[in-house]
């Protein structure tokens, strides 16, 4: 059993960036890949209200069908943009982390460090060589 869940895709550097943060504190995830076990219109609402931020905010529009549906026009609702997201599970951004301490959508991924009740265990450096945590377990 753990206290942290992450919405991940693995096919995403800043999602396997956030997911290797997260096991660097010591802790092992619930990950739930999202594109195979999409969140329902009421977990992602729950986890918009707990992020504090509006749906827009969580949409994705890079590789995804976001101005196909001309989902920038501000004509959408909440509602609406949450029901798109759980039609098109691919509009939703990633990675989504849940702790103890809050939710947030981890971009850059360095920002789940807000959010982990545990401490980096020694340095870190993202996939692109970029060293985020110190040999001492410190945000850099």
């Amino acid at each position: 059993m753990t206290d942290i869940t992450i919405y991940h895709n693995p096919a995403c550097g800043t999602s396997r960036n956030t997911l290797a943060l997260i096991r660097n504190s010591g802790a092992e995830p619930d990950v739930i890949e999202y594109l195979k076990t999409p969140p329902g219109k009421e977990r992602l609402q729950q986890l918009l209200a707990a992020m504090g931020i509006p749906a827009c905010e969580l949409l994705r529009q890079k590789g995804t069908p976001y101005e196909e549906l001309g989902l920038g026009d501000p004509k959408w609702t909440e509602d609406e943009l949450v029901d798109f997201m759980v039609q098109h599970p691919i509009l939703m951004n990633r990675p989504v982390v849940v702790t103890q301490l809050g939710a947030k959508l981890c971009r850059p991924s360095e920002l789940v460090l807000d959010i982990l009740p545990g401490e980096q265990k020694g340095a870190f450096s993202k996939e692109d060589g970029e060293a985020v945590v110190n040999a001492q377990g410190q945000r850099i």
